[in-house]
């Protein structure tokens, strides 16, 4: 059944959702932030700012104008971790009550260091709210390669209705109720990315890649679980799965940050020159905090906020790693 869709957030990942929904009949309303890119987008069928090179299907509507969206029947929330509370609070203020939510953002919240379903959960409620999650590269799914991704949702129910919308033939959903063990997983691994990252522009090697890999999605899975997420939720596309695509792949934001740690540039450099946000520099600062209060220990997580915000030479980072006191796997 065709069902109207308000995708808010014109990024890469947002305007990709948006063809997948589209290429399962749905009626898709896209709304951007900047008004000459919904523009760009209407007349040229291409998101020029965020994922260039793609046509778009002539189907999706763009829309600076969030009044030309409230009538949907889902919203899919696929914007920045630092404006989703600034945007939901808005569309609460319009949205019909018990509106149908997607979140499909990956993040923790400054300062309160919230998942982002939490966030939306304290404006709007949980009854019809889901989070999609998992190893999507937006550039690869756009040129019509396979994935898939889970729907997590305390109500199992409308965790499958999610499911059924979304699912196609070349992008694969599954169902999970641990809403923040998929939160989690989804947002700590851009952490492990930028270390990963690190270790490609220095030129370290697959082995010592990998052990940083396998002993990040440990301490994610120590300060999830202690947080009250399922473990098992760590292992799967959401956790290790998104880790490996993220932590390999040079279309990852976040890789591409350790890489050009790694050559020496200075951090703020290089957000400075790049469209859109590496969500894992910010999550790191977060994380940690969230360990200390937590009494978790997350060596890796704790030696890359040194290399971010204190400067830290970001090989000694990784000796200090290596070099730490042996212990039990």
């Amino acid at each position: 059944m065709i069902k109207k869709i308000a995708v808010i957030g014109a990024g890469a990942w947002g305007t990709t959702l948006s063809i997948l929904l589209t290429e399962n009949k749905h009626a898709v309303t896209l709304w951007c932030y900047e008004k000459e890119l919904a523009n760009t987008i209407n007349e040229f069928h291409e998101n020029k700012l965020y994922l260039p090179g793609f046509q778009l299907p002539a189907s999706i509507k763009a829309s600076y104008n969030i009044e030309d969206v409230l009538d949907a029947e889902y919203f899919f929330i696929v914007i920045p971790s630092h404006f989703l509370r600034h945007t939901i609070k808005e569309l609460k203020k319009k949205i019909k009550p018990n509106a149908k939510i997607v979140c499909a953002t990956k993040g923790l919240e400054d300062k309160t260091y919230k998942t982002m379903p939490e966030v939306i959960a304290e404006e709007l409620g949980t009854k019809n709210l889901a989070l999609l999650s998992g190893p999507n590269l937006s550039k690869e799914i756009a040129a019509g390669l396979p994935a898939a991704a889970v729907v997590a949702s305390k109500n199992p129910d409308f965790a499958k209705e999610v499911q059924n919308i979304v699912m196609s033939a070349r992008f694969r959903i599954y169902v999970n109720t641990d809403v923040l063990g998929v939160a989690l997983g989804g947002s700590l691994k851009n952490i492990i990315a930028i270390v990963a990252g690190i270790c490609d522009g220095l030129e370290l090697g697959n082995n010592a890649k990998a052990g940083i890999l396998i002993r990040g999605i440990a301490e994610i899975s120590r300060l999830g679980v202690s947080l009250g997420a399922e473990a098992q939720t760590f292992f799967g596309l959401s956790g290790m799965g998104d880790l490996i695509t993220t932590c390999a792949s040079s279309l990852s934001r976040n890789h591409e940050v350790g890489v050009q740690i790694a050559k020496g540039k200075k951090l703020a450099e290089i957000l400075g020159q790049m469209r859109q946000v590496a969500e894992g520099v910010e999550t790191t600062r977060a994380a940690l905090h969230l360990a200390e209060k937590q009494k978790v220990e997350m060596p890796i997580t704790e030696q890359i906020y040194k290399v971010l915000f204190e400067g830290k030479d970001p090989f000694s980072a990784i000796s200090d790693l290596v070099t730490r006191k042996a212990k039990e796997e």
